[in-house]
């Protein structure tokens, strides 16, 4: 079976971006940002990104490329033995990550519905709290958004690399940064709000610790998708003529460009009316639909607010199945259609008891920890970090001189030494040193 490809560059670099745009880069970066430093954080994150993050991204694509196969088979292809684990791990951890973020996503189309009804345009956060609160923990509305948000994935999915998830990014990601820019214009004009600019880019040096550190570094893996398989897949579908340095860069900076657009189109609506922006994610479903309820044409913002999330959502929900579906494909022979459809199911069932954990099964725990946050815990924590330490080992000691032939092109032999180390120790330093501070 001929392998799929990329129709344009331009479509890889926006389903690749789109991947890592998710609801994290809404409500968390604006909030982990503002109460780290600010501007000193901000400077931080792009540094890592920057060095780190790039030299594995490209390593990613680079072996996607090399091998024409997805996160199991790459590794199988050019080494075997221990090394294809990794790539399970990563199949795995998109499983398990798209079965409650799918949860999540059904939310923001379930907030789509009560924007246009009205139901959450109040300004009293007490009430939306328990608005919130009883929608999550109902029984039945919660798992029936998370099917539908499920669908839509799966519709994406089946239509393939070129129909589907290509021209799916082509529309949503400039949508997306349309309705950004909408929002961050509204939200400036608003007064009180160039407190929340200051609060969101001017440096605190003082703020700069070991733990600041580690969110920084944490945050900027987890923002651009590394170690999940993804851009091993994606990478996969790129042609001979695209050029991956280049191509990273543009992701990267799609990437941190939204997170700092989010920034702004949080933080000052939110300062402009003195509630707390180190909410969360209640920042997103409790404290903005108040700051919505102030605003003239409310309803309506609300309503391209939670759009935007949707969008969001789905962009990383899509690049989630693909990794799965395209195992699915590879290593068990299956159409694209019965893969995705397979999968789908699979990661709609276990979302079932993550969202009943949230209301009627929340008093079933492990260590401490409902069937929801336990999912969150294992793959952010332990399994995604585990995938990218030894994802790095593998490209600096095992698999370097394919990524090296894949990269080397107008490359100066410093810069390619320099990423072989990065790849070699200091990644799997720090890596390692996230895993220890973050459990």
């Amino acid at each position: 079976m001929a392998r799929s490809q990329w129709g344009s560059r331009l479509g890889f670099i926006l389903a690749a971006a789109g991947s890592a745009i998710g609801l994290g880069a809404i409500w968390k970066f604006p909030y982990v940002a503002a109460t780290n430093g600010g501007g000193a954080f901000l400077f931080i994150y792009l540094g890592i990104c920057l060095t780190l993050g790039l030299a594995l991204m490209v390593s990613e694509m680079a072996l996607g490329r090399a091998t024409s196969a997805g996160a199991v088979g790459a590794f199988r292809k050019l080494a075997g033995g221990f090394w294809p684990v990794i790539g399970y791990m990563g199949v795995l951890v998109c499983f398990l990550i798209l079965s409650f973020y799918s949860v999540v996503g059904g939310w923001t189309v379930a907030y789509i519905v009560k924007s246009l009804q009205g139901s959450i345009m109040t300004s009293d956060p007490k009430a939306l709290g328990a608005i919130f609160t009883g929608f999550i923990s109902d029984p039945v509305q919660p798992v029936l958004y998370h099917g539908g948000f499920a669908l839509l994935t799966l519709a994406v999915v089946v239509g393939g690399v070129q129909k589907g998830i290509e021209a799916l990014s082509k529309f949503l990601m400039p949508a997306l940064f349309v309705l950004m820019l909408v929002l961050i214009a509204r939200g400036l004009t608003l007064p009180g709000a160039l407190e929340g600019v200051s609060y969101f880019v001017a440096p605190d040096f003082s703020k700069v610790s070991a733990a600041m550190l580690v969110d920084a570094l944490g945050l900027a893996f987890f923002s651009l998708s590394l170690g999940l398989g993804i851009m091993i897949t994606y990478g996969s579908y790129v042609g001979r003529e695209s050029k991956l340095v280049s191509s990273a860069l543009w992701v990267i900076a799609l990437t941190v460009a939204t997170c700092f657009l989010a920034g702004l189109m949080v933080l000052p609506a939110v300062f402009a009316f003195g509630f707390d922006p180190s909410a969360g994610p209640g920042l997103t479903f409790i404290t903005m639909p108040a700051v919505f309820a102030h605003l003239p044409l409310g309803q309506l913002f609300a309503v391209m607010f939670f759009c935007l999330l949707l969008l969001a959502a789905l962009t990383s929900s899509v690049s989630l199945l693909e990794v799965v579906t395209s195992f699915a494909i590879d290593e068990l022979r299956l159409s694209r259609r019965a893969a995705a459809i397979l999968m789908a199911a699979g990661t709609f069932l276990l979302g079932i008891p993550a969202s009943l954990s949230l209301g009627i099964w929340g008093d079933y725990q492990l260590g401490g920890m409902n069937f929801f946050d336990l999912l969150d815990f294992v793959t952010s924590k332990l399994l995604m970090p585990a995938g990218e330490l030894l994802l790095a080992l593998f490209v600096g000691w095992k698999a370097w001189p394919v990524v090296k032939a894949e990269l080397s092109s107008g490359r100066s032999p410093r810069a390619m030494q320099c990423m072989r180390g990065f790849c070699m120790a200091l990644a799997p330093l720090l890596i390692g040193w996230i895993m220890v501070a973050g459990i």
